[in-house]
């Protein structure tokens, strides 16, 4: 610079000014960052000083980079301090405003930035300019758990700008419209897609005991029971649960009523198809129980098969069978395919010719007048059902379980569980039917009774039961006679309990039915003939 001529030195300055630029407060600025202090940012404008920006304005140095190309607006050229003022928000919002005034219309969609929450609700950036979205119009839900400010704070939404005043350049937003609008395209959009034996992705918006219905994007489609799952359920809480995503088949659409039906199991291969080839009649299978009803069984074979074992298929001799004493569900047993019918999608089952029916080696291994040994294992109204060798059973009623004693319930001489000997009265193999006795055990005691109680005969007795029709009293152990109510003074008979001594008088035998008649009136009754 030295070794310049005076004329060299003034045409150099000259060509270094024209490279300056000429600005003026409120002029927009490209510039290039070239440092980043703890404070301020000083950037390149092509100006004789950089400008300077505090560093609050870009929320933090890590947003910003040496060598980075932003727009700022000319605040002061020079202030007193010689310094080039500009900023980079200020520079935004005017841009901003620009292109929202400019390009946009009350009504029209945005997208936009939530920067902070105000009183009655949040400040929104939308190209740099920041809008009001009142609290009423945010549709922003409580988290549980969870406050919903700093769910929604910096992140970025769709809104629909429903005021727009230019001149006061400020602007109202709503989120709730815009989830509206939003909400119709997705419907137009899926009702244009949609197509008989289309898959599409769904989420299970609710449930109901004949179904769910799937949110498809913007509309729902029934998703009915029945096309769930191959095999048979009883509640959709079954198979799907609310908000579970999946993967549902399109069977059938109206656009005109809004109606979708879907299908689930039609995602996946139909179990029952060539089903009777893999199951031919005859074969065994072992499967787990998924139900117990009063008339049988269900057992799945495999997922989405399953069979009916009926009641009648479980036993070979028990008519009469409690399916939950034997089965639970969950248990895994070993059928037999006995039936197939593809098209109803019915499979029946058989436990009981898993084995060789008993009742072929019951002839000439239990025969009548036999005594027998079994285990008292069940009862009806007026039978206990014993369980015999052989894998059979008999059944002993309650006339023949004693010669003396009024049984009313087998339970009154047979406990569960334990053991007795009984004797054959009857086989019928065609009924599968053995009839036991435990009273023909013992010799018929009645001609001895008849014998000691002669028609007439005066004795003290013990009162036992009192009814309405009579009074039961106990002549011996084991041995009952019955004083009918017109033998007895109508004042006794109401003053009687059990275990009172009553005197009787012997006035009716009957030995083939077993019942002796009483009289409390001894004095007055002359012996009758025998029965």
């Amino acid at each position: 610079m030295e070794n310049l001529t005076l004329n060299e030195k003034q045409e150099l300055q000259d060509c270094y000014f024209s490279l300056i630029r000429d600005i003026k407060n409120g002029d927009i600025l490209k510039g290039k960052i070239v440092e980043i202090g703890p404070k301020d940012v000083m950037i390149d404008i092509g100006y004789k000083s950089e400008g300077i920006i505090p560093i609050s304005e870009f929320h933090g140095p890590s947003n910003i980079s040496i060598g980075q190309e932003i727009e700022v607006i000319v605040e002061n050229v020079e202030d007193e301090d010689g310094r080039t003022l500009v900023s980079f928000n200020k520079a935004q919002k005017i841009k901003g405003w620009k292109k929202l005034s400019g390009g946009y219309n009350e009504g029209d969609l945005v997208d936009g930035r939530v920067v902070k929450q105000v009183k009655g609700g949040y400040m929104v950036d939308v190209f740099g300019v920041e809008g009001f979205l009142p609290q009423s119009l945010s549709s922003f839900k409580p988290m549980p758990g969870k406050d919903p400010i700093d769910k929604i704070i910096g992140e970025s939404f769709n809104f629909q700008i429903i005021k727009l005043n230019k001149a006061k350049q400020n602007f109202i937003l709503s989120r709730k419209d815009a989830l509206k609008i939003e909400r119709e395209e997705k419907r137009k959009k899926v009702w244009e897609e949609i197509a008989v034996a289309q898959l599409r992705k769904g989420r299970v918006k609710s449930i109901t005991n004949f179904g769910a219905f799937i949110d498809l994007g913007g509309i729902e489609g029934l998703l009915h029971i029945a096309d769930m799952s191959w095999k048979k359920i009883n509640h959709p809480s079954e198979i799907v649960a609310v908000n579970d995503e999946l993967s549902v088949m399109i069977l059938n659409f109206d656009k005109e009523s809004g109606k979708i039906s879907l299908g689930l199991k039609q995602t996946m291969p139909d179990p029952w198809s060539d089903i009777e080839k893999k199951y031919p009649i005859g074969t065994k299978v072992k499967g787990k129980i998924v139900n117990i009803l009063s008339y049988g069984i269900f057992v799945e074979i495999e997922k989405g098969i399953e069979g009916l074992v009926h009641v009648s298929e479980i036993s070979w001799m028990r008519k009469n069978v409690n399916i939950n004493e034997i089965y639970a569900v969950g248990d895994t047993v070993e059928v037999k395919i006995i039936s197939i019918d593809p098209e109803k999608k019915k499979i029946s089952l058989s436990v009981r010719q898993m084995e060789k029916d008993p009742w072929e080696e019951v002839e000439g291994k239990i025969v009548t007048d036999e005594v027998v040994r079994g285990k008292a294992i069940g009862f009806g109204e007026n039978f206990g059902i014993v369980d015999l060798d052989l894998g059979v059973e008999g059944v002993v009623y309650t006339m023949d379980l004693s010669w003396t004693r009024k049984v009313n319930r087998p339970q009154e001489m047979l406990k569960k569980g334990s053991y007795y000997d009984f004797k054959v009265l009857r086989v019928d193999k065609d009924n599968r039917m053995i009839v036991l006795g435990l009273k023909q055990m013992r010799t018929d005691p009645w001609p001895e009774i008849v014998q000691r109680y002669p028609l007439g005969r005066v004795i003290e007795s013990e009162v036992v039961k009192v009814t309405n029709f009579g009074v039961f009293v106990k002549l011996e152990d084991d041995l009952e006679g019955l004083v009918f109510s017109d033998e007895i003074e109508a004042d006794m008979l109401q003053n009687l309990k059990a275990q009172d001594r009553l005197k009787v008088k012997i006035i009716k035998l009957d030995a083939k039915n077993a019942k002796i008649g009483l009289s409390s009136k001894v004095d007055e009754i002359p012996a009758p003939e025998a029965a």
